[in-house]
């Protein structure tokens, strides 16, 4: 299978609807994040229905190259999840895995929107780091990227699934004064992953920082504690903005 014929697969499946909806979604417009990005109109969950009709006959790197450099972001996403069941499918084989990392690395530029971040870059990058050294990103997180600070923080996803915190902790101060609310909310929402696994460790990080932590990243980290602690974190919060102001 080619990457031409994958393509030719999502037009068929194209939603007008969507088409004209998606850009609005997504950000696209003069001055926001999106600008410039093109849909043809096809939904995640038909573009998973693809890939599972199509896992018997996965797509090779060269292949995947053509759908991540593809002008439309279901072509972008679509060659990433093909990239993922490359990955999966290397098993225990340290070489292939560490190409298909590479290549990930390689072609960073052109995961390009948070959705394309957020289902591709723990289940590659992630899982490549889980016993190797990180400091790709702590680089990542300080590239003048948007995306490239995303996949720095999302990444960990893989880490606190397997009780590895310390990094999360670590990127999250790196971040903590990301002038974006698309990294707050990514860091907000690692962070409480994190508190999933250690609940008090959240809790004093969170106490600690309440003061520069910006409100979305605050707010989505909070999240799964009881209405009682929510209260105490964010009153504290309060205070202590109309005591600086």
């Amino acid at each position: 299978m080619t990457a031409q014929e994958i393509k030719e697969q999502l037009f068929a499946m194209a939603d007008e609807a969507k088409r004209d909806f998606l850009p609005y979604f997504f950000k696209t417009g003069e001055g926001q994040y999106g600008y410039g990005d093109k849909f043809i109109g096809v939904v995640v969950p038909r573009q998973r229905k693809l890939i599972k009709i199509c896992k018997p006959l996965l797509l090779n790197l060269e292949e995947i190259e053509k759908l991540l450099e593809d002008e439309y972001h279901e072509c972008r996403l679509t060659g990433l999840f093909f990239l993922i069941e490359l990955y999966k499918k290397a098993g225990k084989d340290e070489a292939r895995r560490r190409e298909i990392y590479d290549f990930y690395i390689a072609h960073h530029n052109r995961v390009n929107n948070w959705d394309l971040v957020d289902c591709s870059c723990y289940a590659v990058v992630g899982e490549y780091l889980l016993d190797k050294p990180r400091d790709i990103l702590y680089r990542l997180a300080e590239s003048p990227l948007l995306w490239d600070n995303r996949i720095a923080i999302v990444s960990t996803f893989a880490f606190i699934r397997k009780n590895q915190l310390d990094d999360v902790y670590a990127l999250s101060d790196q971040l903590m004064h990301h002038p974006h609310d698309l990294i707050h909310k990514a860091v907000g929402w690692m962070l409480r992953e994190a508190g999933k696994r250690n609940p008090q460790r959240l809790y004093d990080y969170v106490m600690s920082r309440r003061v520069e932590m910006p409100r979305t990243m605050l707010r989505y980290a909070i999240e799964k504690f009881s209405q009682e602690e929510r209260a105490i974190l964010m009153a504290v919060t309060e205070r202590n903005l109309h005591i600086i102001e």
